[in-house]
């Protein structure tokens, strides 16, 4: 692991709409920031800017919702159109307040209203749209470091990150939604620490931290700041995606 930890964000990163080529926009984003990609680099993106090159946007206009939709609309308060596409985009509704449903989300992992979300997106009053999460954040990631190392010359290692709450903690904190080239997570079970106790449950969850110090660099309102290039971070190279990070149901003591 790092003793040195560099993040660096791409900054004049322009606009992205569908169908647009994010490796194609990355790679002239690195010219413009006068920077190359190294071994070992780790490219982290905000989810947004992934589900608006994949026009993930849906128009609230064109949802019809359902009986469970306004029953959960009148529970939460929310606009029961949006309702509908958190249950479509959802495995389980585990929790509901006014203002939030907390869901377990198609793709394994807990979150927020499904991760729909309206910010930073450009919108007509008159006909809203709201943005999904990617179809399958892994496969986005492996697509862009495949890309991207036709561009550059050699493939990064890819995190594709979005922020969200913590059942114990107040606030939110970037997580890792799909990644590509990097081991998750990094077993140290088995090891020993300083001073020879042998290591039972250690296992940090190296793609979440990193996407959590990447996003303190993006921020979450106008930063315009979508890609950080992470240097240093000397993640293990690995097949496995961010699915090796979802709790197993029976180990889940919040469920």
């Amino acid at each position: 692991m790092s003793a040195r930890l560099e993040l660096i964000p791409l900054e004049g990163f322009p606009e992205v709409a569908p169908g647009d080529d994010l490796a194609a926009l990355i790679y002239a984003s690195l010219q413009h920031n006068r920077l190359q990609l190294q071994d070992g680099d780790v490219l982290v993106l905000a989810q947004k800017i992934v589900s608006k090159a994949e026009n993930r946007y849906r128009r609230l206009a064109d949802v019809v919702p359902g009986e469970r939709a306004l029953e959960l609309a009148r529970e939460a308060d929310k606009d029961p159109r949006l309702v509908q596409l958190i249950l479509d985009e959802s495995q389980a509704v585990l929790r509901v307040r006014k203002g939030v449903i907390i869901v377990e989300h198609r793709e394994g992992y807990v979150h927020a209203n499904a991760g729909i979300d309206r910010s930073n997106i450009q919108n007509a009053t008159d006909d809203p749209r709201v943005l999904l999460l990617p179809e399958d954040s892994n496969a986005s990631a492996a697509r862009l470091r495949d890309n991207l190392g036709v561009l550059c010359g050699l493939r990064p290692q890819v995190i594709i990150n979005d922020s969200a709450g913590r059942a114990w903690r107040v606030g939110t904190v970037g997580l890792a939604l799909g990644t590509a080239g990097l081991d998750p997570l990094f077993n140290q079970i088995g090891g020993c620490d300083r001073f020879g106790n042998r290591l039972e449950v250690t296992e940090p969850a190296v793609a979440d931290e990193l996407a959590a110090a990447a996003s303190l660099v993006q921020g979450q309102a106008a930063e315009g700041l979508p890609v950080v290039l992470a240097r240093g971070a000397r993640l293990r190279a690995s097949s496995r995606d961010a699915r090796a990070l979802l709790r197993p149901r029976e180990q889940d003591m919040f469920r």
